[in-house]
Order: structure tokens, then C-alpha cells, then sequence
């Protein structure tokens, strides 16, 4: 048999094969813990040519980005930049970089992120005391101190933004008695940076870590991590190598530094393009206009909630702006009110976790997401899908008073 016919005989005809359509995400609104809106101008900064990684375009980017970063975690850190993964890359990366196996840590958990902290901990060989508090609540200067005095901790790590329950932690004032006793004080910040006041250097907080898909409004992908002083010299100090090499503080930063930029790994760079815009968006409109618009519009979803009788899973004065638990009201079904937000009215809430599962829905209101016309359309579907279920209310009653916050703003 010729070579020519062993082709006509075993080759099959491109028609054979199965070709999927082009893939076409469906229109949602982003109301649920993450991810949130994205501007169109984020999205179009994805579909920018590629560059190489270590092409002149790309590292002067990164210059910019680290710089931005630091002006969103207001901070001097040089070591601030983006890790190449979702906000869970950056919780490890600070845990396996300032912990070394036998290290003694005091970890809060008040809900499943501060959960998933201690679990990193351990696996970095950590000796982990756990505090901890029910879900929704948040800890108190006094029960840190007690566990920092009974375990003499090398790193306190505790969760600014409780993405599970929406709690905010308190955090001024913690890092006295964290450096008192020799300790770094460590911050999750992803559901927090961006939507709410998180001055690193003025809290004083050692090291923290982000993502890009909440309040910074950017596809997932990356993670902002900065490291303060105190941090880097726990760092440079490591007699054992850190547990992850991708994740190597002290490799990935020399790619990062404008002075060496040695190779370590291929960046995102499509993501760092949409990272670099979102931050000069976040700029543009200013920190504390940005902090302000937040809390007005959880003003008004909190305002048009409580007027048709549904309450906060927190206390009011430990709550987030950006992330809203509330109650689900009895006899309302959780999954058939979501299901039909989405369904009906492209509306993405989320469901609560752990032991709030069932019992709470999870309101995002962050970065682009946290508009009034979202705040509004959410509340009018809200009504519709409550009274579907037989849920008595005064129909309009929760714009109203919506709307009655945003006049008031106006000053009309």
C-alpha cells in the first residue's frame, strides 16, 4: 500500500469532527460575593496584544501596577505586587513566606475564610492556636491579647472582610499588642481593598493580601500582596526554604524588582493589562469617593430591605459595606429566590456558607457593581420573587426607600 493510500484510508474528514460553538456567556448582574461588575474598559484591556513577559511594554507595566497597588493599600511596602492567582494564592503566599515549620501562630476564625487561614497555617507546619467566635461576630482587642499571651505567637494572622458571613473586623489599634510581643501582624483584605478604609502603614499591619475579582472590579486572576519591613526581615532571615517555589517571595520579587527582573515564571499578562486599568479606574475616582460610594449604596439596599422586613445576619456597627448577609425570612425558599433572580432577572446573589447556609443570602455590592441602578433593579426583582412565594409585603416599599437615601445624598 502506497503512503497515499494509507492516508486516504485512515484519515478522517474534518467533518467528523465535533466543533463547539463559539462560547457566549450570558448577560448577569454581579450581586453576589464575588466576582463583581467589571468595567467595559477592564474587559477591553484583556484583548490587548500580547507581549512577551519580559518584553519592555510588560515590565514598565509592572512598574505601574506595583505603584498603583500601593497607593490602594496605602503604603510605602516596596514589596507590593500582584502573585499570579486568585485571592487564596495571596493567603498563601503570605503564610508560607513568614511561617517555617515549628512557628507558633494565632489565627482568628469567625468564619469559613479564617478557616481556610488556620488549614493554610498547618500545612506550612505551623504550631496553630485557633481563636475563634461564631460566624457573623468578630473578635475584640482584649480576646487577641489573651491568645497572644498564651501562645506566644510568631504571626497573628485575623480577616479584615469575612467574605462568608460580612462581618468587617475592627483592625486599628491591634497592631500594638501584636508587635509588643514580637509578632507580624497578617490581613486577609480580598473582599475589603478597594471598597472600604485599609491604611496598611497606618494600622500598621505587617503583610496582606487581595484579589482582583471584588472590590477592584477586575476579572480573577491575580493577587495583591504587600509586605512591610518587619515582614521582609522575617523573610530574609528563613533558615528553611519556603513551602511553595511558585509561590517564593524571595523569587518571585526579584522578576517583580526594576533592578534584577530575573526570571521566575510567565506572568498573566492579558490579566496584568485588565489589572493595570482597573487600578487607574479606582485612581481616578479616589479613594475616599470610592470608600463613600460604597457605603451609600449599602445604605440603600440596608433601607430598602428593612422596609419589607429583612434583616442584617450583623451587627450594624461591624458590618460591610461591600458584602451584605442578610436573614432569610421564613417560609421563603433559599434556592427557589435565587434560582428565579438569576433565572428571570440575570440577578446573581449568594448563598451563606457554613453554618449560615440556608439561613442568609449573600448581597455584593462591590466596585462597579455597587451603583444605584443595581441597588434598584435588585430591589424591585426582590419583590417580585418574595411575593411569588406568598412573602407579604407593600409592593414599591423598598424603593422608596431606597430611593429616599440617594434624594437625601442629593440633598433634594
Amino acid at each position: 500500500m502506497s503512503s497515499q493510500d494509507f492516508a486516504t484510508t485512515t484519515a478522517e474528514p474534518a467533518s467528523s469532527y465535533l466543533i463547539p460553538d463559539i462560547a457566549v456567556p450570558p448577560s448577569r448582574l454581579l450581586m453576589g460575593p464575588g466576582p463583581s461588575e467589571t468595567h467595559a474598559s477592564v474587559l477591553a484591556a484583556l484583548a490587548r496584544p500580547t507581549v512577551g513577559h519580559l518584553d519592555p511594554f510588560f515590565l514598565q507595566l509592572m512598574n505601574e501596577v506595583q505603584e498603583m497597588l500601593r497607593q490602594v493599600f496605602q503604603t510605602q511596602n516596596r514589596l507590593t505586587l500582584a502573585v499570579s492567582g486568585t485571592g487564596s494564592a495571596g493567603m498563601e503566599t503570605c503564610l508560607v513566606n513568614l511561617i517555617s515549620p515549628g512557628d507558633r501562630v494565632v489565627i482568628g476564625v469567625n468564619g469559613v475564610f479564617g478557616g481556610r487561614m488556620k488549614e493554610v497555617a498547618r500545612r506550612a507546619g505551623a504550631d496553630v492556636l485557633a481563636i475563634e467566635r461564631p460566624f457573623g461576630e468578630v473578635f475584640s482587642l482584649e480576646e487577641v491579647e489573651q491568645a497572644i499571651k498564651h501562645h506566644s505567637p510568631k504571626l497573628v494572622g485575623l480577616v479584615h472582610a469575612e467574605t462568608s458571613t460580612g462581618a468587617r473586623q475592627p483592625l486599628d489599634g491591634f497592631a500594638r499588642v501584636v508587635r509588643e510581643a514580637g509578632a507580624l501582624l497578617v490581613v486577609d483584605c480580598v473582599t475589603s481593598l478597594g471598597g472600604c478604609e485599609i491604611p496598611i502603614d497606618t494600622w500598621e499591619i505587617d503583610a496582606a493580601y487581595s484579589g482582583t475579582q471584588k472590590c477592584l472590579s477586575c476579572p480573577p486572576g491575580l493577587a495583591p500582596v504587600t509586605f512591610g519591613p518587619r515582614a521582609m526581615e522575617v523573610l530574609n532571615a528563613r533558615k528553611s526554604p519556603v513551602q511553595s517555589w511558585y509561590l517564593d517571595m524571595g523569587l518571585v520579587s526579584n522578576y517583580w524588582a526594576e533592578s534584577s527582573r530575573a526570571y521566575h515564571h510567565t506572568a498573566p499578562i492579558n490579566m496584568n493589562y485588565a489589572l493595570h486599568e482597573a487600578l487607574r479606574l479606582v485612581l481616578q475616582e479616589g479613594l475616599e469617593q470610592r470608600f463613600q460610594r460604597h457605603n451609600l449604596n449599602h445604605q440603600a439596599l440596608r433601607n430598602g430591605l428593612e422596609a419589607i422586613g429583612i434583616e442584617f445576619a450583623v451587627r450594624a456597627e461591624c458590618r460591610l459595606p461591600m458584602l451584605n448577609a442578610v436573614k432569610i425570612p421564613a417560609g421563603v425558599d433559599d434556592g427557589a429566590f435565587r434560582s428565579r433572580l438569576l433565572r428571570e432577572f440575570g440577578i446573581e446573589i449568594g448563598a451563606g456558607l457554613g453554618p449560615m447556609k440556608g439561613v442568609t443570602w449573600r448581597i455584593g455590592l462591590m466596585g462597579e457593581t455597587a451603583r444605584p441602578k443595581n441597588v434598584l433593579l435588585f430591589l424591585a426583582a426582590a419583590e417580585q420573587c418574595l411575593i411569588g412565594q406568598g412573602y407579604r409585603l407593600n409592593p414599591g416599599a423598598s424603593i422608596a426607600a431606597a430611593n429616599d437615601v440617594y434624594l437625601k445624598s442629593r440633598g433634594a
